[in-house]
């Protein structure tokens, strides 16, 4: 698989200013696979600035949105 880094970063959604992986969609995703979680595209910016990737708070979010 190819990151296009200049393209991703433009629509990365992740706040989280020290974060390496920024736009490098890859490696995002197989580091937060590593750890039991999703990356920030998941979530809708409110519950992305939780900083909360696990799964059960996607799922939260998920129900939130259809309200």
């Amino acid at each position: 698989m190819e990151c296009k880094v200049s393209r991703n970063k433009s629509g990365c959604n992740c706040s989280y200013e020290p974060c390496s992986r920024k736009g490098i969609c890859c490696e995002c995703i197989a580091y937060h696979r590593r750890q039991d979680e999703l990356p920030a595209c998941y979530f809708s910016d409110k519950a992305e600035r939780s900083y909360d990737r696990s799964i059960s708070n996607f799922i939260a979010d998920r129900k939130n949105a259809g309200r």
